[in-house]
Formats: structure tokens, sequence, C-alpha cells
């Protein structure tokens, strides 16, 4: 894979709201968390980071599952501001980087950025162009598409951080691009 088009790969990781029992369907689970990280296309060099947590109003109360599995307290959400406030923000810090792709681990970011953009009566906020970058490496790795702890085993690489924190999934996938974003 080369990139041609793009000064940046803007990778998002997401958090939102969850529960193991699927009591909270698909359609009523809200971003409580963006974790982002700017990846210079050229360098594949980390040039800067974002994260915010954001209030969830459907279901405002963490379930057990979702602080245990994020780590994410009640405390985090209760303190948080608002979606529209959050992607504001976010929209503001991101807008300072030019030509960026949109990249996540799988098509789930993408799809909850649309789905809480509906909810919240808001574009959304980005354009049409993303970058799957979890079937973008198993196509350069030759390897069935897997979870991210998996794809870091696979290169050698340890998982940083706390796995499904948002920040810290973005970090992580920046770490892969080298193993994804080949020169030609």
């Amino acid at each position: 894979m080369t990139n041609n088009n793009h000064k940046n790969y803007l990778i998002i990781d997401l958090e939102a709201t969850c529960c193991k029992e699927r009591i909270i369907t698909r359609e009523a689970m809200e971003i409580i968390e963006i974790g982002a990280v700017v990846v210079d296309a050229g360098t594949l060099d980390v040039v800067d980071e974002y994260t915010t947590f954001i209030k969830p109003i459907l279901n405002p109360t963490l379930t057990d599952f979702c602080k245990t599995l994020t780590t994410i307290t009640q405390d985090d959400v209760d303190n948080a501001i608002g979606y529209k406030e959050a992607i504001e923000a976010f929209k503001t810090w991101s807008s300072q980087y030019e030509e960026y792709l949109f990249c996540s681990w799988g098509d789930y970011d993408k799809n909850q950025f649309i789905l809480d953009a509906k909810l919240h009566n808001l574009d959304y906020p980005f354009n049409e162009e993303h970058l799957n970058i979890k079937k973008a490496f198993a196509k350069q790795q030759n390897i069935k598409p897997c979870g991210l702890d998996r794809a870091l085993a696979h290169v050698g690489l340890e998982l940083e951080g706390t796995h499904h924190r948002g920040i810290d999934d973005a970090r992580n996938m920046a770490r892969l691009m080298p193993f994804i974003v080949q020169s030609s």
C-alpha cells in the first residue's frame, strides 16, 4: 500500500457505552472516549495526539462490564463534555493537520461516528475517505484480519498501555503503520 494523496494519517479509536448482555443495542451505543493520533504519512512519526471523554445521554450510567473493559470510570463520563462540544473541540484540533486520512481498526469507529452524529443531529465529522487499517494490515502481512493485540504480536510488538482505551489503542495502531504502509 502506498500513500500519495495524504500528508497525515489520523488514527482514531473510540470507546462507547456497552454491556455484556446486549441490553444496550448497537444503535443505542454512544461514544464515551475519542483517542486520536496523527502520524506523518512521509516519516510515519507520531506528530500529535488527542483524547477526550464524552458524557453519554441515552445510557448515562456505565455498566460494570463497560467500566471493566475500558477502565473508564463513571466520574470520567459524569465530568465530561457533551458530544457536540467534544466534536467541535476535536474538529478544531484536527483541522491543523492538512490532508489527513481518517483511519481506524475496522469500520466500527466510522460507523459509531455516523450513529452519534445522527443521534445529536450533527454532520458526520469527516469526508468520505476512511482507511480500515485492520484490513490493510492483514493484506500487507498476508494474514487473516485479527485483533489489534494479535497484530502487534504478529510483528513482534507488545501491547502498550491499556487495551480498550481509545488513546492507548490509537497509539498502538500508530506503531503498526510501518507494517501497513510501504514506500513505492
